[in-house]
């Protein structure tokens, strides 16, 4: 059994990426392993200042969420990070969410991680930009193994993914860690 955080990204409950990870997270949960899935649409998570504190006290001075979600990510095994493309990259609140990875992201080592974005272009080369993104985070971290992304183009209203092929790869990848 893995310890799965999943972290998406979705400004919109029930949008897109968001949809994806619920079926990431039904095979997963299928298949025997503990999950959690961390909205960040319900969290209050502050922009990173920049103020280099945490280089010291490997603790941010900001005072929200994100203390409790960098946690629950050094202890798990399995890393999901899913968010829509919005002009070609990833949303803010992932953007916001990996800067405020830098007081302990060092310890976030030894993790498999799997990518999931979601876009209303239809070509998935433009979504490749996105996953570029993940993996400047996942570069700057030690021992980590990029086990799957799954790219879900042509979906931009919400519920759009619904019964597409992305949704049965979401199930598969998560039944499959």
């Amino acid at each position: 059994m893995k310890d799965i955080v999943i972290i998406s990204a979705s400004p919109r409950k029930g949008g897109n990426s968001d949809l994806l990870c619920d079926q990431f997270m039904k095979g997963a949960l299928e298949a025997g392993h503990k999950v959690e899935k961390i909205s960040l649409h319900d969290k209050n998570i502050h922009p990173c200042l920049g103020c280099g504190a945490c280089q010291n006290t490997h603790a941010c001075v900001q005072k929200d969420d994100m203390a409790a979600i960098l946690g629950r990510l050094i202890a798990a095994d399995v890393i999901v990070m899913a968010t829509p493309v919005y002009f070609y990259t990833m949303s803010a609140q992932m953007k916001t969410f990996i800067d405020r990875t830098v007081p302990r992201y060092t310890e976030i080592s030894g993790k498999e991680f799997y990518f999931i974005a979601a876009a209303a272009d239809s070509n998935k080369k433009a979504l490749e930009r996105t996953i570029d993104g993940f993996r400047g985070f996942t570069d700057c971290l030690d021992k980590v193994k990029e086990k799957g992304v799954l790219l879900a183009p042509g979906v931009w209203k919400k519920g759009d993914v619904m019964g597409s092929e992305a949704m049965n790869q979401a199930f598969a990848m998560g039944r499959n860690v």
